[in-house]
């Protein structure tokens, strides 16, 4: 048998070996998308949990507490996975850094809000009657403030938490990564503690959209949309072109398909 007919063979071999399902699951990037769903699912069933009261009186610091701790459980066990953003407004943040492109960034979105959806409605499933009723950890803000200072405080927290991001996205800090579960954990909390009496210190617009969906709480909803997505948009734009030390920023793995993985070798 010649050389070249050997070489034939291998990669016929090679080919016939590459598990076509397997190929699929990781060029898609299913399992990304199904961490960013599960873990908001969490975020938002056990974060929510934390702001139960407790023989009718709500504790203040029960929630931004409680939300901070599954935030740092969160990126603990998502991480590595998808990024856990568990945040439109952080997804769309990684969008305009470059990490990951438009189309998975779309696909988190989605898979975001349905697991904010399905979180809270497995709390109103656990918890007592009045629950939805009482439209408890849904996101309103106080009467005294006026719509474009209720944005501001969204957009000043929301800023806030993006500029964390960007800075552990930062190449300069690849090697810092170690508490990065941490970092974000006690930021979250830190931010709920100075805008939850405000405005709910929502940052984030899949974790209003499921208590809204169930406690049909929709005053003033637009709100934790537009403020969340202006500030992330302001933080990830600024950090990008005036703190980032490197002329571009090169995507990650994470992107809807990948040239590199699975089935696409055969090509």
């Amino acid at each position: 048998m010649s050389v070249n007919a050997q070489l034939v063979g291998a990669n016929e071999n090679i080919i016939e070996e590459i598990p076509i399902k397997t190929g699929i699951w990781k060029t898609l990037k299913w399992r990304a998308i199904l961490a960013e769903m599960i873990a908001t699912m969490l975020l938002i069933a056990l974060g929510c949990m934390t702001c139960i009261p407790i023989d009718g009186m709500p504790n203040p610091l029960y929630g931004p507490l409680g939300f901070g701790l599954i935030v740092t459980f969160n990126v603990q066990v998502f991480g590595h996975i998808s990024g856990a953003h568990m945040n439109p407004a952080v997804t769309w943040a990684a969008v305009l850094w470059g990490r990951i492109s438009l189309l998975l960034g779309v696909m988190y979105i989605v898979a975001q809000c349905f697991g904010a959806i399905v979180g809270y409605g497995v709390l109103v499933a656990l918890s007592p009657a009045d629950f939805v009723s009482r439209g408890i950890c849904a996101t309103t803000p106080l009467a005294i403030y006026t719509e474009y200072q209720v944005i501001g405080i969204e957009v000043i927290l929301t800023a806030a938490l993006v500029l964390i991001c960007c800075a552990l996205w930062d190449p300069v800090n690849k090697d810092l990564q170690d508490s990065g579960s941490i970092k974000f954990g006690l930021t979250v909390a830190g931010l709920s503690l100075a805008g939850g009496p405000l405005t709910g210190a929502s940052m984030n617009p899949a974790r209003s959209l499921g208590p809204a969906l169930w406690t049909f709480t929709w005053r003033s909803h637009w709100l934790y949309w537009f403020g969340p997505f202006l500030g992330a948009t302001l933080a990830a734009i600024f950090y990008k072109w005036v703190w980032l030390k490197v002329d571009k920023v090169k995507p990650d793995i994470l992107t809807w398909s990948n040239v590199g993985d699975g089935i696409t070798k055969i090509l």
